[in-house]
């Protein structure tokens, strides 16, 4: 059996297509500068001893780290689920 999602279906698909790109990378580019931005300012807080906003760095370090990761993980999700489903 050839089971598959008909995306063309689906009236606006193609813009919809378009809108999620764009908002993941959207997300990406944002995830990438929250990353450096609070890279730098927990290398700045714990050089000059403000260990309360170093550990808020830290937190937000590693939550656009986590949010950049599910990003472009969610891709590669969809993506393999696809390929299972249309070999099931």
């Amino acid at each position: 059996m050839d089971v598959f999602p008909d995306f063309g279906a689906v009236g606006g698909s193609s813009e919809l297509k378009s809108i999620v790109g764009a908002l993941l990378r959207f997300v990406l580019i944002i995830a990438v500068l929250m990353m450096i931005i609070s890279g730098v300012t927990w290398a700045l807080a714990s050089a000059h001893g403000n260990f309360h906003t170093a550990t808020r760095a830290r937190l937000v370090l590693w939550v656009a780290c986590g949010a950049a990761a599910l990003a472009g993980a969610s891709v590669a999700w969809v993506n393999f689920l696809l390929g299972v489903g249309s070999k099931l």
